[in-house]
């Protein structure tokens, strides 16, 4: 809990205010090397005439006013601090009689090239690195120029802190900007895979709808003159599954549109529109919905005998929604090209680790002859084997032994997806 807080506190601290929070800690450093601290003869340096009187006292409070300042202006004008921060320890090395401005003041300026390297672009990030080492290359020249002491390795070593510090901002740049990536890379991922879910989905359900309203078309077509009254029934299943497609389309496309959406939610149906709460599957069916798709099909002239092996268990929702939609396009399959008047299909849930669907139809009624275009044609076959290899199950689909056509799948459960 206390190291939560203090990381929460550590980020609510701004740039500016570590940089202040470091020229402070910088110059209480300068202090403790000019006193005698306990455990020792004398201080580390002997402290110089000029810090002891009233323009050097004025010559630190300069040098203070520069950093405070940069602080504040850190976080809205970056070049702009960087030029206080880097005034400042020049003004308050004088005072001090050293031969190179001290690391303890170049501390502020190693915190601003750290957050400058981190948050600004690169090329702004390099200058400020440049400023920075130029800075100190400008000093140690003037004191070689001017004849006086130059502490050359003293000033390798503050230009190192500072370079070190400005690689280890830009090293949590290019972190940021990789997890950026990899999130907007996730993101297109899955809008993605969800459009194709949702192509899926589309398929499968018009497909299914679609060839039931051709059979009972046709099948109208025939009687309309000799018995009106089951023509008539005929056009009332086409309208029933018309309306029960177009709503399944409604929601479905729904999830693909990016704009208008808090408006079309809003929007209700009009007087004359078909509502959502029309007869039909559920939004998202599943195997539960299997009695349903008998009686739809059924009207359509195609019996459909569902068989159900096992206690039924509870399925993870993918599952359940993917053993539907195989069955949905295999009873379609049935309907659209086999010619058989009626298919069954088994659930099999006695496995623990599995569950198996499998979809029989015994062949071409009398009369009929089969126009299936042949195993894996079609997109019906391969959005099926899509599914399933999604789920790591397997698949197979071809013609029976004895005639007609078989399609058994088995999809694997993960452990503790069902409760027996």
């Amino acid at each position: 809990m206390s190291a939560t807080r203090s990381a929460q506190l550590f980020k609510r601290v701004t740039p500016g205010g570590w940089a202040a929070v470091a020229w402070g800690a910088g110059m209480v450093f300068t202090a403790l090397l000019r006193i005698r601290v306990p455990g020792q003869e004398g201080p580390d340096v002997m402290p110089g005439f000029v810090i002891l009187r009233w323009d050097g006292l004025l010559m630190l409070a300069v040098g203070t006013l520069h950093t405070l300042r940069g602080s504040a202006l850190l976080t809205r004008r970056p070049a702009a601090a960087l030029n206080h921060l880097l005034v400042a320890p020049v003004i308050a090395s004088t005072p001090l009689g050293v031969t190179a401005i001290p690391f303890a003041q170049y501390l502020a300026v190693d915190v601003a090239l750290y957050a400058i390297a981190a948050a600004r672009p690169r090329r702004e990030a390099w200058r400020a690195l440049l400023l920075a080492l130029g800075l100190l290359v400008v000093y140690l020249a003037v004191r070689v120029l001017a004849g006086w002491p130059a502490g050359t390795t003293g000033t390798l070593a503050v230009a190192l802190t500072a370079l070190v510090a400005w690689l280890l901002g830009r090293s949590e740049a290019q972190a940021r900007e990789y997890a950026e990536r990899s999130r907007t890379q996730a993101t297109e991922q899955a809008v993605t895979a969800e459009r194709l879910r949702i192509a899926r989905e589309m398929h499968d359900t018009v497909a299914h709808s679609i060839g039931i309203v051709a059979l009972q078309a046709g099948a109208a077509r025939r009687v309309i003159t000799t018995q009106p009254e089951a023509a008539r029934q005929a056009l009332g299943e086409i309208e029933t599954a018309s309306r029960e497609t177009l709503a399944g389309l409604r929601r479905m496309l729904g999830a693909l549109r990016t704009a208008d959406t808090e408006a079309e939610t809003r929007s209700e149906p009009g007087p004359t529109e078909p509502a959502d709460d029309v007869r039909g599957l559920p939004e998202m069916p599943g195997l539960a919905a299997l009695d349903r798709l008998a009686e739809l099909t059924g009207k359509a002239g195609v019996r459909v005998v569902v068989r159900r092996v096992g206690a039924p268990c509870p399925l993870p929702p993918d599952i359940d929604l993917s053993a539907f939609r195989i069955v949905q396009e295999s009873v379609t399959n049935v309907v659209r090209h086999s010619g058989a008047d009626s298919c069954t299909v088994t659930v099999d849930q006695r496995a623990p680790d599995s569950l198996a669907v499998t979809v029989d139809d015994r062949g071409p009624a009398a009369g009929h002859a089969r126009v299936s275009p042949g195993p894996g044609s079609g997109y019906g076959l391969t959005g099926m084997r899509e599914r399933v290899a999604v789920l790591r199950g397997d698949f197979t689909a071809g013609p029976r032994p004895g005639g007609g056509y078989r399609v058994t799948v088995r999809l694997p459960l993960p452990t503790g997806a069902t409760t027996r």
